[in-house]
């Protein structure tokens, strides 16, 4: 996994995996640490802003609250 790198200093996010139609990604803290976002789950063009974000180290956390994505609970 790479370190995300919240350049701000207020997410919860740790860190993110991201493969061709997913995106893992660690939570600092919650019920569940880990959640696969992929393009079943989510949709192709959520997870591919979801993956922007995540390259720049900033707002993902921030659009995951806001616009509450469906993650695969098992995988």
């Amino acid at each position: 996994m790479e370190r995300y790198k919240d350049w701000d200093d207020d997410s919860n996010i740790v860190a993110y995996e991201i493969g061709d139609d997913f995106l893992i990604i660690e939570f600092r803290n919650g019920r569940v640490r880990f959640y696969r976002y992929s393009y079943i789950s989510t949709g192709q063009s959520r997870v591919e802003h979801m993956k922007q974000l995540a390259r720049a180290g900033d707002g993902l956390n921030s659009f995951i609250s806001t616009q509450k994505p469906q993650y695969e609970s098992k995988w």
